[in-house]
């Protein structure tokens, strides 16, 4: 048996580490927490200083017996979990399972994993640090209470199934309230003008610095222009430089991976995990822009090495994000010579992002001319610029990429007349603040001072798997843009369209999230401030920092909160439902009301406690609480709708469902999404009919006594007896196989593996 066990949170970094550690050690994965709060129960015992229940997860008993084994016959026990609070974290859990002390165990960090970084570390250990460790507690205790205390409200008050959460619930606020600005904004229409002129045989484009109010004004201005001489006022030239950013934070690295790779938030720190364990890059969870001293000489006898002194600059960045460092150093790669690495194509890419992004950090700035001529008019006071731009050093850009082509302005004299080719007055329209995309949302909520580097991936991809939030592509609308253009002496007017608001990938609120916002702004405007958030990190940080005690602070937390609790108890669920009265039922006289009920956005006619059962309708297509109109209620409390029969005499019905609309013959439905039931003719119904009946007379192609089918699949045909999928060989014609041929392949498929299985109690 080993001498030394060392226990790591990853089998990945566990297999990386086992390379660089002699025969004496044994390197052995937790597959991360072994021990957390029971997902049943709160499990926290808040008249004894909110003192935490854990368990070992029933599905690391087996990992923790394997580990309590190799632990008592072993000299050394190395707690090797990642530096930052988590891997403390799960250091201290280990020794409280395998009964190890925590104020004696060994315990080793490392920001890389390297061999010389795994040495260094084995040759300096420490003990687990219990300040990192109730940091650590006190966020997962704050969050049960958040969580187990709010989301029963949410689900009494607002829907069934709903959780509440300390950042979560600020990240819905944010996205819930910048499409509310959007919608809200009303654009500010001016006019831009552009000019052309004609620089000895060289076109020269030109623009007016400062838009123009309207359309008066852009037709005036042109007026002029038809009698004004243009000249050349002033040339202006004066170099520039552009330096490189800062090496990657874990939210600088997420924001840049989806600009320039297109991936989620999520996609980029699994892959950065991927990159850590296999000891490629420094730790992936990080704060901080600090180079070590080691890297940045690594970084310069590379750059010397490839391109030269000039392009070597020393610099070392101040880290701006507030709060405490647990991982000292920036992202990097572990090996500056390695210019590629990765098990597959994804990997590569953001290893390439990471690997140019540190380098260009330590590269001397681009070197850039800039000039500015200035145009002035005859018979007006104002002028037009033209700007010109030339890369004269290229810098780290020569490594980053991220060079303007070059602006080349044509040779001028002060006092040269430039003729007036053209010049155009084009209609602009202000523009409201971005939609949030994953990125920019990380972005805010570090600006902000909300949640870690740790956090942001599962936040972003809670909020979607919960339904607040959608990541969707919009289409846009079409505008008229007006357009002047002065020519040859004269003006003519011209009108375009153009799509606004068209966006990929952003993240939108659905309107549970918006009735959520709402109640939790009037009822826990505390939980959902912003303030407050950053202000729970500010805590977590002291704690790490001895500065309080973990209980202290979630006790101060606590006596806030939990009457909150109690308060909302008494609000009623038709307050939180957005409930609006439309009018009155001219039949009945009952109010006609559009809310949102269990299943969503609805109408109804009555109220739930009239003698008589409400009546209900879904929203018409394109509609929301907001908008609809009560003609458009009432139409659709005309539904389901008789549109016909069918030829063999069946009646055809319309209406709309959970899934759009749709028309039903018996207990046959059709889905008719992109008509409107209200106006689908008999003809346009019996088509839609007809369709379906052919598309599952196909689905078969054939059918045994047996019970043994053969059926068109999405992907191919394949034999099903209902229990039991089996694919049907490509060089087959399933048209001519045989029940007992059906039957023989079946047998020889292997049986379908069962998503989830139960573990057997043992006594």
């Amino acid at each position: 048996m080993a001498k030394n066990l060392v226990i790591v949170e990853s089998p990945a970094k566990a297999k990386t580490i086992e390379k660089y550690l002699g025969k004496d050690y044994v390197v052995k994965s937790s597959f991360g927490h072994i021990r957390d709060l029971p997902k049943k129960g709160i499990s926290i015992a808040i008249d004894k200083g909110f003192e935490p229940t854990y368990e070992v997860s029933s599905d690391k008993k087996k990992v923790v017996a394997e580990l309590k084994k190799l632990a008592k016959t072993a000299e050394n026990v190395w707690l090797a979990s990642d530096e930052d609070r988590e891997g403390e974290a799960i250091a201290w859990h280990l020794c409280k399972a395998l009964g190890l002390d925590d104020k004696t165990t060994k315990r080793i960090v490392f920001h890389e994993i390297t061999k010389p970084a795994i040495l260094s570390a084995i040759e300096q250990p420490r003990t687990v640090d219990k300040d990192l460790v109730d940091a650590q507690q006190a966020r997962r205790v704050l969050d049960r209470l958040v969580g187990y205390e709010l989301s029963p409200v949410l689900w009494k008050k607002v829907r069934t199934g709903l959780s509440a959460g300390r950042v979560q619930s600020v990240a819905v606020r944010l996205i819930v309230e910048r499409e509310r600005e959007i919608k809200d904004f009303n654009p500010e229409v001016s006019y831009k003008v552009t000019g052309l002129f004609d620089a000895k045989g060289t076109e020269l484009p030109a623009e007016l610095p400062n838009k123009l109010a309207d359309e008066v004004a852009a037709t005036a201005f042109l007026e002029d222009c038809k009698h004004a001489t243009f000249s050349v006022s002033a040339i202006e030239a004066k170099p520039g430089t552009r330096n490189p950013s800062a090496p990657f934070t874990t939210s600088s690295l997420q924001q840049e991976a989806a600009r320039k790779l297109g991936y989620s938030v999520r996609q980029t720190m699994t892959l950065a995990q991927r990159l850590y364990e296999n000891g490629h890059i420094t730790y992936m969870r990080t704060d901080s822009t600090n180079l070590a001293g080691q890297a940045i000489a690594a970084a310069e006898a590379y750059i010397q090495k490839n391109f030269g002194k000039e392009y070597h600059q020393v610099r070392q960045y101040k880290t701006k994000a507030a709060g405490a460092q647990e991982a000292h150093e920036a992202i990097r790669p572990t090996d500056f010579a390695v210019t590629s690495a990765g098990s597959d194509a994804q990997q590569k890419k953001l290893y390439e992002l990471i690997w140019k992004r540190t380098l260009a950090s330590q590269m001397a700035p681009a070197k850039i001319e800039r000039t500015e001529v200035s145009i002035s008019l005859s018979n007006r006071t104002e002028t037009l610029l033209a700007k010109g731009e030339v890369l004269t050093f290229d810098g780290f850009i020569k490594v980053y990429g991220g060079g303007k082509d070059d602006t080349i302005l044509p040779p001028m004299g002060q006092g040269q007349d430039l003729p007036l080719v053209s010049m155009k007055a084009t209609q602009s329209f202000s523009k409201p603040a971005a939609r949030y995309s994953e990125a920019s949302l990380v972005k805010k909520l570090e600006d902000l001072g909300i949640g870690r580097p740790s956090t942001y991936a599962p936040t972003i991809s809670t909020i979607q798997t919960r339904g607040y939030v959608e990541k969707s592509d919009l289409e846009g609308t079409e505008r008229t843009v007006r357009e002047l253009t002065l020519m040859k002496g004269s003006i003519t007017t011209s009108d375009r369209t153009e799509v606004t608001g068209a966006d990929k990938n952003k993240l939108l609120p659905t309107h549970i999230a918006e009735m959520t916002t709402d109640f939790l702004v009037k009822h826990f405007a505390s939980i959902v401030d912003y303030d407050f958030t950053a202000k729970a990190e500010k805590g977590f940080d002291d704690i790490a920092d001895g500065k309080e005690k973990w209980n202290t602070m979630i006790a101060d937390f606590y006596k806030d909160f939990h009457p909150l609790i109690d308060k909302a108890a008494d609000v009623s669920r038709e307050e939180t439902s957005q409930a609006r009265e439309l009018g009155k039922d001219p039949k009945s006289g009952k109010p006609v009301i559009a809310r949102y009920g269990r299943y969503g956005a609805m109408l109804q006619i009555g109220e739930a406690e009239d003698e008589e059962k409400p009546r209900f309708a879904p929203l018409p297509d394109g509609a929301t609480l907001e908008t609809v109109t009560y003609d458009q209620a009432m139409e659709m409390f005309k539904l389901p709708r008789t549109v016909g029969k069918t030829e063999d005499g069946e009646d055809i019905k319309a209406n709309v469902g959970r899934f759009g609309p749709y028309i039903q013959v018996g207990k046959l439905f059709v889905s008719i999404k992109g008509q409107d039931p209200l106006t689908i003719t008999e003809a346009e119904a019996r088509q839609a009919y007809g369709e379906k009946l052919k598309k599952d007379a196909d689905k078969y192609i054939a059918e045994f006594d047996s019970g043994i089918k053969i059926v068109n699949g999405p992907y191919g045909p394949y034999i099903t007896n209902g229990k039991k999928n089996a694919r049907i060989p490509k060089e087959t014609d399933p048209k001519k196989l045989s029940e007992a041929e059906c039957k023989e392949i079946l047998d020889k498929a292997p049986d379908k593996k069962r998503r989830f299985t139960r573990r057997k109690k043992t006594s």
